[in-house]
């Protein structure tokens, strides 16, 4: 990210369990549909088994060369806060890698700062799904 400004990050439990389900699991990804109940959580797969949509907006490479894509729509309102993913007790969706583990992952938000959103705001837009080179990063 520009001038080290991270639109998106994990806290240290959920990057433990990241590098668990990817032990597990192989490569994955992030995917946060902005929906409601579950569907606002960030949901966890399998890289490949989501297909990322042409508008999904790609926020960051999390450790172990994780993408997490966000819908358009819920970019649109969320484009101005950081978002750390999380990790809580709690079942969340059946879908998400993590819910076998009597765990699920939260999205914990700021607002940037002035200097970082001016920061973000002089680079070109995040990559989205329309973008080869960036969907090539959610399936490979």
């Amino acid at each position: 990210m520009p001038d080290g400004v991270e639109r998106v990050a994990l806290t240290e439990g959920a990057e433990a369990l990241l590098r668990t389900l990817i032990e597990r699991h192989g490569p994955v990804m992030f995917h946060q549909s902005g929906g409601c109940c579950d569907g606002s959580a960030p949901m966890c797969y399998p890289r490949g088994d989501f297909r990322v949509g042409a508008s999904d907006v790609l926020l960051g490479v999390l450790p172990q060369e994780t993408p997490f894509w966000m819908s358009a729509d819920q970019f649109r309102y969320w484009r101005h806060t950081h978002l750390t993913v999380d990790v809580v007790s709690g079942r969340g969706s059946g879908f998400s890698l993590e819910a076998p583990e009597g765990v699920r992952f939260l999205v914990r938000s700021r607002l940037f700062t002035d200097a970082e959103t001016a920061a973000l705001e002089a680079q070109p837009p995040p990559p989205c799904g329309a973008d080869p080179a960036a969907t090539d990063a959610a399936n490979s």
